[in-house]
């Protein structure tokens, strides 16, 4: 084992004395030593460079903003570079410019988004005022922007109603769907569409706009289908006339009754109802005083008095 520290060398023989002379051991300090294999470590080296200049700076920063003052201070400045960048030209907008609605649908957008302007285009929250002006009924898709010149524009697609809905509050507008438009108000308003009633009828749209195709023919006296315990539909014609048409392939039965009818003119003829609810056997159920007059006409054939 190698001794640390100087050792005495002697001078060579034959010459006369002479003072010693003392040479440094290159062996390192046990201390030094102990540094340089400490060093050696991937962890401590990572520690020595980023983790403690990183706790000098989270130190200092909390005790700078320990002090009240300091930290009003800075959240100050920052709000006042933020103000000074939302407050330019370029990020100012205007005015609000809505395409693709009607002047109502228009007019209900500018009251529920209710924006004071000029505004900062840093204050407006697109997404939720989306999704604020989709949920109108009237509106089927909305999609907002900010265009160059400080323009917000609001582009509309509107829901396009289809029938009338006769509710618990009235008559109701409905698309293709079944969604609900908006309140119709009264029925002279609305004169071009047909009109669906019963529980349920509004969740039957599509099928109930096949039955107004299918009774094309009928169309100047058809006044609209009437829902059946949620199961099936009522034709409603003028003069309190139905056809009553089954649960199942209710538009293939419609079809069957207007070929009849153009065969035979059968809807023209004292009917109360056409019931075709058993496809098998269809049947005609007269009004009273048809039924009456039927029924004397076969008791003078048959000789029997009713």
């Amino acid at each position: 084992m190698r001794q640390v520290g100087a050792a005495p060398t002697r001078a060579p023989q034959g010459q006369g004395a002479r003072a010693q002379v003392f040479r440094s051991d290159p062996a390192p300090s046990r201390l030094k030593y102990r540094l340089e294999r400490l060093m050696l470590t991937p962890l401590f080296r990572f520690s020595l460079r980023f983790g403690l200049p990183f706790l000098i700076g989270v130190g200092g920063a909390s005790w700078y903003f320990a002090i009240d003052s300091n930290r009003e201070a800075f959240f100050g400045a920052v709000n006042s570079i933020r103000d000074q960048i939302e407050s330019r030209p370029e990020f100012r907008v205007d005015l609000m410019a809505i395409d693709g609605a009607s002047d109502g649908v228009a007019e209900d957008v500018r009251e529920i988004l209710s924006l004071d302007f000029p505004l900062s285009s840093f204050d407006l929250d697109l997404d939720e005022m989306r999704g604020i002006v989709a949920g109108l009924d009237a509106v089927k898709s909305a999609s907002l922007r900010i265009k160059q010149g400080g323009v917000l524009e609001v582009s509309i697609v509107e829901r396009v109603p289809v029938v009338l809905w006769r509710g618990l509050r009235g008559l109701e507008l409905l698309d293709d769907s079944g969604v609900l438009v908006g309140p119709a108000g009264t029925r002279a308003a609305h004169v071009d569409l047909p009109v669906i009633a019963g529980a349920g009828a509004e969740s039957r749209v599509p099928e109930a706009l096949e039955l107004f195709a299918a009774a094309a023919p009928m169309a100047a006296r058809l006044r609209g289908l009437e829902r059946i315990g949620n199961r099936r539909w009522d034709v409603v014609l003028d003069g309190g006339q139905r056809i009553m048409l089954p649960e199942e392939g209710a538009v293939q039965a419609l079809e069957r009754a207007m070929a009849m009818d153009g065969a035979v003119d059968m809807l023209s003829r004292d009917i109360a109802a056409v019931d075709l609810r058993l496809a098998q056997r269809p049947t005609l159920r007269l009004h009273d005083a048809a039924a009456q007059e039927y029924w004397r006409i076969k008791s003078i054939e048959t000789g029997e008095t009713r």
